[in-house]
């Protein structure tokens, strides 16, 4: 449906101005607040921060699904109407929308502009760069971004520097006030002479805190702080953005950027192997207490980690086959061998939290809302939620591989001469698990020995980033390794990550390619929820949907961040619901020399 630019009518139900919105509830933080309570407001600027990735980058336009974009592009160089707080489930709070109102019923939502707003060129952020935003990024955006915006009926200028989004009412969706909140603005006057369905190194314009600076394509970007930053002073910002450079180098793998790290190279680093926290700092950065390490706890979602199977795909399109292949999976054996019995296994898309439906009895609400789809959920999911697979950790798993070879064999396969075989046809299972980190070889080898032993072949492939990610934008996979975030306030993405539409899109996240009802069905009922309890409802019907499916071979997560960083390198004493915001840390070299 065609936006609209209109001036809006008199007689229209209207709402009172606020300083922030949230999800469900109200926000933490009173109109006169000044600053989030997880940074330092006196924390000085100056100085550089340095960090290390993994991987590479060819493209520094973030709004197209073509090329690999850098870190830090979205988050420092653009900005949105509304800032979240990382300290809160789903709140934002005024940014280049000094005030926000919401119908009661959510059927659309109006900014005022806040007059200071600038972009980093001097130009200021008018309605007109918001409206022509919206308009691009729902026609020649990212796929979310077109699905998300789509939702938009008619936008109207109530006033001087306000816009107003009126939502279509035959989908109006509890969410979509927030998901305009955090739209990236861009220039009509740049943007509109640019394509952004294209990869480009230009330096992109935006009106965040900084701006890019020197580009080595593929192997590091620098960021410099915009000194004429318009909104460094807002509550949203206090504390924040406190590094003049932060410059961003890339290595070829995991152990190269580790080395980098321990050799002085850049500053920090989280480490995600805990066999490694356990057993590889012991250099002499760390010894002579010039590197300091520290597991920072959070309260976020697990999220879900694991082998991915594309059901698109031949044998991985029966569920009984995806089903017998993760007990196949060795996870008790994995984490003592490899990472000194350190992770949790992951049972939830939102394990750590109270929206997962692991170890809790679905609902009366949940059980009436999927009992339209009685065959999505197995009674025993229904009773206590998804629990995957235990084994004896000896690495033989022998009970697992009984119950997959049953699976199998229910399935139309015969394992047949130590080789698992269609059982009309002959035809051999074999297939590919696509990497794209190195470091992450051992765990898909471990999984091709183990199913080898029932005469399955697995290959296990490792390409360049480049390369990986043009394949999992098409879906070209027979398996692949992936980490889906989740937040303590989901909602459209999930329709991204798992949506039957989803699934047919190139670009999307719904790698597994699910098709269902039941989940669309589900996802509706998370957007639609009217308070806090239908929300955990649906989180918790839609957690058992997913896992039930069988989709992927789940892995696991760590409840707290390991993190190693230079001593120099100071930050807040207590971190965010989310974990540590490094937007919030400074450089004490800066502090010591002002003192």
């Amino acid at each position: 449906m065609l936006l609209a630019v209109a001036v809006l009518c008199a007689g229209l139900v209207q709402a009172e101005p606020r300083h922030g919105i949230a999800m469900h509830g109200e926000v933490r933080h009173t109109p006169d607040f000044t600053h989030f309570s997880y940074v330092d407001p006196t924390a000085p600027k100056g100085g550089e921060l340095v960090l290390g990735e993994r991987g590479s980058f060819d493209n520094l336009n973030p709004f197209t699904v073509r090329g690999v974009v850098p870190l830090g592009i979205r988050e420092w160089v653009f900005e949105s109407l509304l800032k979240r707080s990382n300290d809160e489930a789903f709140s934002l709070y005024a940014w280049v929308a000094q005030s926000v109102e919401v119908a009661p019923d959510r059927s659309w939502v109006s900014f005022t502009l806040d007059p200071r707003a600038r972009f980093s060129d001097g130009t200021p952020v008018r309605v007109a760069d918001v409206i022509f935003s919206a308009e691009i990024l729902r026609d020649k955006g990212r796929p979310n971004h077109r699905s998300y915006y789509a939702k938009i009926m008619r936008i109207t200028r109530p006033g001087p520097g306000q816009v107003r989004f009126d939502f279509d009412p035959d989908s109006i969706d509890r969410e979509m006030p927030l998901i305009l909140g955090l739209m990236p603005i861009l220039s009509k006057a740049y943007y509109a002479q640019q394509d952004i369905t294209a990869p480009s190194l230009r330096a992109p314009l935006g009106s965040g805190p900084y701006t890019v600076g020197e580009v080595s394509p593929g192997r590091s970007i620098t960021y410099r702080r915009n000194r004429d930053y318009w909104a460094a002073d807002l509550p949203v910002n206090r504390g924040q953005n406190n590094f003049d450079t932060i410059r961003v180098d890339f290595y070829r793998d995991e152990n190269t950027a580790f080395e980098a790290f321990k050799a002085g190279q850049f500053d920090v680093w989280e480490e995600k192997d805990p066999a490694r926290w356990a057993r590889a700092y012991d250099f002499s950065a760390v010894r002579d207490g010039a590197v300091v390490r520290a597991a920072i706890p959070h309260g976020r979602p697990s999220g879900l980690r694991g082998f991915v199977f594309n059901s698109r795909r031949p044998p991985f399109d029966d569920i009984r086959v995806r089903e017998a292949l993760n007990f196949l999976f060795d996870f008790e054996w994995v984490n003592r061998t490899y990472f000194y019995g350190a992770y949790r296994r992951t049972r939830s898309l939102f394990d750590n939290t109270g929206l997962s439906a692991a170890g809790n009895a679905a609902s009366p609400q949940e059980a009436a809302w999927l009992a339209p789809f009685p065959d999505a959920v197995p009674p025993e999911i229904m009773r206590k939620g998804y629990a995957p697979p235990v084994s004896d950790g000896s690495g033989r798993n022998r009970d697992g591989a009984k119950r997959a070879l049953a699976l199998l064999r229910e399935a139309g396969w015969i394992l047949k001469d130590g080789q698992m075989a269609q059982a009309a046809g002959g035809a051999p299972m074999q297939f590919e698990i696509l990497l794209v980190r190195p470091e992450e070889e051992k765990l898909a080898l471990s999984f091709a020995r183990a199913a080898q032993r029932l005469g399955i072949q697995i290959q296990v492939r490792t390409v360049d980033a480049s390369q990986y990610q043009e394949r999992l934008r098409n879906y070209d996979f027979d398996m692949t390794l992936y980490d889906w975030y989740a937040s303590l306030s989901p909602g459209n993405e999930q329709k991204y990550y798992w949506g039957s539409k989803a699934a047919a899109t190139p670009g999307t996240r719904n790698y597994p390619g699910i098709k269902s009802p039941a989940m669309d069905a589900m996802i509706a009922h998370l957007l639609n929820a009217g308070n806090e309890a239908e929300f955990v409802a649906a989180a918790r019907a839609l957690d058992r949907v997913l896992m039930s499916g069988h989709y992927v071979v789940p892995l696991y997560y760590l409840p707290a961040d390991n993190v190693a960083r230079r001593v120099y390198l100071e930050l807040p004493e207590r971190p965010p619901l989310y974990g540590f915001d490094i937007s919030a840390w400074w450089d004490g070299r800066v502090q010591r020399v002002r003192n």
